[in-house]
């Protein structure tokens, strides 16, 4: 297929009865954690792609890819049947804002997300630049029930190589769970929660905060942090603290 690269699929790994990792054998080129691409089949005689971030890091192979099976997606149904040895169509480039490169300095950095929005962090984790660039990196992943809180083995490690600059926060909304915050981030951050669980303080000379997943969740974060710690949207043309990528 012209313009598209042919990938072989490892492993579709299924986490919940909706949630998969997709991995995939191909010859990729270099890319930027926290970056996208499209995967595509063909379906009725058309190619039908949609966006996916790419969660593993650049230095590391196979693809990984985390989507949510949509369940009249035209796409995504088909993505959750397909086996080891299935071909795909991979986007030969990968694009997107958030990445590293783009934030301005900071001490603290707060990626926070819901559902597959963790993909790109755990990208950026697994990646060598952010420790460098970061004192304090604080992992949130927000989800509805707990076992949608995945990559804990990813996770873990990451803890466990940077146990001194690293912090997880998961949340749960709709049941009781251990060692979670319940409910939803953006009333966290807002009564104080969030800081408590953390020790540590959002303000604009300290922290950049990157927002991935639910556009409600995204929208209604950076509002708080706007009207409640003085912190403003990040653009190239006019810096500030606040990143986002909405997902969908």
């Amino acid at each position: 297929m012209a313009d598209w690269l042919t990938a072989t699929v490892v492993e579709n790994k299924q986490w919940t009865d909706r949630l998969h990792s997709l991995r995939l054998n191909v010859d990729y080129p270099m890319f930027k954690a926290g970056q996208f691409t499209r995967l595509a089949l063909e379906i009725d005689g058309e190619l039908v792609s949609r966006p996916f971030s790419l969660v593993n890091s650049p230095d590391t192979r196979p693809l990984d890819f985390y989507f949510i099976e949509v369940l009249d997606g035209l796409l995504s149904t088909r993505l959750a049947k397909l086996k080891p040895g299935d071909e795909i169509f991979v986007a030969p480039k990968a694009a997107g804002l958030m990445t590293l490169d783009q934030l301005p300095e900071g001490k603290h950095l707060y990626l926070l997300s819901t559902g597959t929005g963790v993909g790109p962090f755990l990208s950026i984790l697994n990646s060598a630049e952010v420790w460098q660039q970061f004192e304090k990196v604080v992992l949130v992943h927000a989800v509805r029930y707990q076992n949608e809180l995945t990559y804990q083995a990813t996770i873990d490690a990451i803890e466990a190589a940077h146990s001194e600059q690293f912090m997880y926060v998961p949340f749960v909304s709709r049941e009781a769970a251990p060692d979670v915050l319940s409910g939803r981030i953006p009333q966290a951050v807002e009564d104080g929660r969030f800081e408590k669980r953390t020790g540590l303080k959002i303000n604009a000379d300290d922290s950049q905060v990157m927002l991935c997943g639910n556009p409600d969740m995204v929208l209604e974060t950076m509002d708080v942090l706007i009207n409640t710690h003085g912190l403003k949207k990040h653009s190239r043309r006019d810096p500030g603290q606040i990143s986002i990528e909405k997902y969908w």
